[in-house]
């Protein structure tokens, strides 16, 4: 019980360090980096695939 103690009082005091620096460097960005560029789905890139194509063993007597 005293390590599981000492590891979550370890925690969070890093978790809390972490929080304060984050919140001590401003407010985030307005907009992501997924809303500046959009993603054109029409055009899917070609994928190669190699090997046999997968089939179940519904009959696992018959290999």
């Amino acid at each position: 019980m005293f390590l599981l103690a000492t590891v979550t009082l370890c925690c969070v005091a890093v978790a809390s360090t972490v929080a304060l620096f984050d919140l001590a460097q401003g407010p985030a960005p307005a907009t992501q980096v997924a809303e500046r560029a959009p993603i054109d789905v029409t055009a899917p890139t070609p994928v190669r695939v190699v090997g046999a194509p997968f089939e179940p063993n519904v009959n696992p007597r018959e290999r």
